[in-house]
């Protein structure tokens, strides 16, 4: 065996036996190297074992530490949390939602439009449905032509339609070095390599496209991004437009927080032959009945519609025919602005119970990011949170790279009634201000002999 394996196999060991916990700072790796007497790089393959293996995460320019728990074989954010209060998942359900939705979908469950709505149904949805998606997407002087409008059964499947569609197995597409987790899963499932692109406050860098190597297409969330909320300037989203020209790629636009900031143009404004749209009524509505969209260049109708079909993602026609009513009738308008309000009321909140961090979000957005301070990491403080009955996402599930994870935690502030928010933020912010439970692990005492 490998001196750099068997050597990760005793710290492995030690882990398992609680002798290195949770939190504990693994020594510079020089350190090591001289101490245990093996090479620099050994030392350096012992660490990136240890990360690979899902033991350790390294922190940039903090060092490398051991995990609070093992990762989970379920994809970040993949089910709702059990804890007590859920600040992971990004879904608000207001008060008025159920009465709104059942008297929009009263018509729908007569028996003779029932029987209609239970039939199967294409890619391309409804005439109805994409003429009432199409004026609802409207905005900044920009229209999607209906035409160019297909249906998924939510926004996930849309994305991964449209990812199958650009960028065969083995390909490499380019997203935000911090990302929506679930792009991850999509990718490891249609074999494509993910590659970082780095940011600045206003969105993914055009340099950082243009020196990534061959791309076949980016990911990119341009408005109220997850999890940092950074928006796009129209000068950034010219510049992006520019270079997917340059390059000869194509660039999936998640849309889906959109509706919470409606003063800017869609990136697909400035290059529409080069970006497909993808947007759902998952926020604008509730997860739970959705429909998902994909607004797309001709040249790519045919082969996302393709994806679309052979993926298994196509809507049904029940969820697609109560979407209709919701966007014809006015429901989803008047959700949207209940929606916006309650995300300022949040962000309130979040300004109150957390000042003095540093707190990094946008006051329309639903969720925020929070850089945390010394002595936490990340992982500590998720595991301290959840001993408090509250969960929260760590940075790591946001990273393509996950040793170059960011000490740093999202919080997802839609879904706990807004005064449990308020006591939940006071919980964490009380927490944060503490010095660990477990103080001389997480100051740093490096590795025992």
């Amino acid at each position: 065996m490998d001196d750099y394996r068997r050597i990760a196999d005793v710290l492995a060991a030690r882990i398992a036996a609680g002798e290195l916990r949770p939190g504990d700072r693994l020594p510079p790796q020089r350190q090591f190297a001289r101490r245990h007497g093996i090479a620099g790089s050994t030392a350096a393959r012992v660490y990136g074992e240890l990360i690979r293996r899902g033991l350790a995460v390294g922190e940039v320019g903090r060092g490398t530490f051991i995990r609070a728990a093992a990762p989970s074989g379920e994809p970040a954010l993949a089910e709702p949390t059990r804890a007590r209060v859920d600040l992971e998942m990004t879904f608000s359900v207001p008060e008025e939602l159920p009465v709104l939705l059942a008297d929009s979908l009263g018509g729908l469950l007569r028996p003779d439009v029932l029987g209609s709505a239970l039939t199967p149904l294409g890619a391309a949805g409804t005439p109805a449905l994409r003429e009432a998606a199409a004026a609802l997407w409207s905005r900044a002087e920009w229209s999607p032509d209906p035409g160019r409008l297909l249906v998924a059964g939510n926004g996930r499947q849309a994305i991964a339609a449209a990812l199958a569609a650009l960028a065969p197995a083995g390909e490499r597409v380019g997203v935000e070095e911090l990302t929506y987790p679930v792009v991850k899963g999509i990718a490891a499932r249609l074999g494509i390599t993910l590659v970082p692109l780095a940011m600045d406050e206003y969105g993914v860098l055009p340099e950082a496209v243009r020196s990534a190597g061959p791309l076949r297409a980016v990911y990119l969330q341009p408005t109220l991004h997850n999890p940092l909320g950074r928006t796009m300037t129209e000068q950034r989203r010219a510049e992006i437009a520019e270079v997917l020209r340059e390059c000869d790629i194509y660039a999936v636009e998640d849309a889906i927080y959109g509706f919470l900031r409606e003063d800017l143009p869609p990136l697909a404004a400035f290059a529409p032959e080069r970006v497909v749209v993808v947007d759902s009524l998952s926020k604008r509505v509730a997860p739970g009945l959705t429909v998902g969209f994909a607004v797309v260049p001709e040249a790519l109708g045919g082969r996302v519609a393709s994806a679309l079909r052979s993926g298994g993602w196509t809507a049904p026609r029940f969820a697609v025919e109560a979407a209709t009513r919701w966007l014809t009738d006015g429901t989803v308008t008047t959700l949207q602005d209940i929606k916006r309000r309650d995300a300022a009321a949040r962000q309130r909140l979040v300004r109150e119970h957390l000042e003095g961090f540093a707190i990094e979000s946008d006051p329309r957005a639903f969720h925020c990011w929070w850089r945390l301070p010394d002595p936490w990491r990340a992982d500590t403080f998720v595991a301290a949170a959840a001993r408090r009955g509250i969960a929260v996402t760590p940075g790591a599930a946001f990273t393509i790279v996950l040793a170059h994870a960011p000490n740093a935690v999202r919080l997802a502030l839609s879904a706990p009634p807004i005064d449990t928010l308020a006591t939940a933020l006071a919980t964490l912010a009380a927490l944060a201000r503490n010095v660990p439970e477990d103080a001389e692990a997480e100051l740093g005492v490096g590795l025992p002999d």
